[in-house]
């Protein structure tokens, strides 16, 4: 099972995705855990290599935990997704392996990995995204 945490940012009905350079598919921001990371380490780690911002700790809020076939693996890897909200500080801003973010509702749902979908109809569900 590949393990990772994952920032999810809404801003007018719509999510925060990145693009990794070379790749075809958006992810949400965040990845995989440092050896001795915990969640939050991990997460404001990841979206500052990708993104150039600082998480605002004070407002992170656990959203829930997706599994589902990994992109682009072999059949029957699995990634489970560990999701967390919060607010940010600084400018965004594309680094490091980071082509390009976007936002996206759920009308892209296609162009999503597997678990970034159950994300998004998750978010589609309550009301957060359209």
């Amino acid at each position: 099972m590949i393990d990772k945490i994952a920032w999810i940012y809404i801003k007018d009905n719509r999510v925060l995705c990145t693009l990794t350079k070379g790749n075809d598919t958006y992810y949400v921001p965040g990845g995989k855990r440092e050896i001795f990371e915990n969640d939050v380490e991990a997460l404001t780690r990841e979206v500052k290599e990708e993104l150039s911002v600082e998480l605002d700790i004070d407002t992170l809020k656990y959203y829930g935990v997706f599994k589902a076939q990994a992109h682009g693996k072999p059949e029957g890897t699995i990634v489970k997704m560990t999701c967390y909200m919060a607010e940010y500080i600084g400018d965004l801003k594309s680094a490091g392996e980071i082509a390009e973010f976007a936002w996206l509702g759920y009308k892209e749902l296609d162009t999503l990995a597997p678990v970034k979908k159950l994300l998004f109809q998750d978010l589609y569900d309550k009301g957060l995204i359209n």
